[in-house]
């Protein structure tokens, strides 16, 4: 197998033309509440698969689009996999080109990091493709790049869990895993509802006060200083998003009673996942997560709408290469 050979800076990358990788992204809970574009987590039991090949022809391409999404852009600058490969390709001043396909396992609009992962994904696998693959913490700025595509800003509350798994906490241009005790699990449930990601941020335009940042940033220092200090009553004490979903809350038909579903039935906190309108909710064991997350999907069906019930541990594991 022929590979090309390419130098940015001091390094060299060598890429395998017709080299073919495939990896999976996990979904991911977005904010977690209390950390506004800074904070996430992983998701099992739901995410995306990208197959990537490198190929002689010195551009990125889109091949193919299945699962559950198929009417997705094949333009690179308006798909996130394909946008996250082109910034991959140019920081690392590759000749050669890529081919991607999609395999959609999220709902785009589910507020569960459905076009992040496509993006974290197509990099992961085109990153399997270098001879010297870069370590996944790197491929963060690329991945984010793609990101953008979808929601018009770049924000990595979803891309950074998926990238490395468990809970990951950004701080400007660096990712920190936080401590999760293994007994913590979320229940998430997603109805059937499209929320665009885009018009979700729109109802965040209006400044805050001040008083509102301040409650924000001390719920967020409290869940934090619970975890590592592995105080589970203080994450339930300050587990409560004062900040983004009050203004959220109303796109989600039901969110009032799903939450109360969740917190009567032992959460430490229960928010919307991303910009919604799935709805998360954390546990400090998974069967305390199952029978609530039962109780919430069965709080959606009474507002009128179907949903889907996920139950993960909140250290779930990361994108991966298949």
């Amino acid at each position: 197998m022929s590979a090309s050979v390419q130098r940015t800076g001091r390094r060299e990358y060598r890429v395998k033309l017709g080299g073919f990788a495939q990896a999976y992204a996990p979904g991911s809970v977005g904010n977690v509440g209390v950390g506004f574009d800074i904070l996430g987590h992983a998701v099992d039991g739901i995410g995306d698969k990208v197959m990537v090949e490198a190929i002689e022809e010195p551009i990125v391409r889109i091949c193919a689009i299945s699962g559950l999404v198929t009417k997705l852009p094949h333009d690179v600058q308006n798909n996130t996999a394909g946008r996250a490969v082109a910034a991959m390709r140019d920081a690392l001043g590759l000749t050669n080109g890529f081919e991607i396909g999609l395999e959609k396992g999220i709902p785009l609009g589910s507020g569960l990091g459905g076009s992040a992962a496509s993006a974290v994904a197509a990099v992961v696998a085109a990153n399997a493709l270098l001879d010297e693959p870069l370590p996944l913490a790197e491929l963060y700025p690329f991945a984010l790049a793609g990101e953008v595509a979808a929601s018009g800003s770049a924000h990595g509350d979803n891309i950074a869990p998926q990238l490395l798994g468990g809970l990951v906490l950004i701080c400007g241009d660096r990712l920190i895993r936080v401590p999760v005790p293994e007994q913590l699990y979320c229940a998430v449930v997603h109805p059937h509802l499209v929320v665009e990601t885009r018009q979700s941020r729109k109802r965040l335009r209006a400044p805050y006060g001040l008083s509102k940042i301040v409650a924000q940033s001390a719920n967020l220092a409290g869940v934090l200083a619970g975890l590592y200090s592995g105080d589970l009553e203080l994450v339930g004490q300050n587990l409560r998003d004062v900040l983004v979903e009050p203004r959220r809350a109303a796109m989600i038909p039901g969110f009032l009673e799903v939450q109360n579903a969740a917190m009567e039935r032992g959460a430490l906190g229960a928010s919307i996942s991303g910009g919604g309108p799935s709805v998360f909710a954390w546990f400090s064991n998974r069967l305390h997560a199952q029978s609530a997350g039962v109780a919430m999907r069965q709080a959606f069906e009474a507002a009128g709408l179907k949903a889907d019930l996920l139950v993960s541990p909140v250290a779930a594991a990361g994108a991966r290469v298949l």
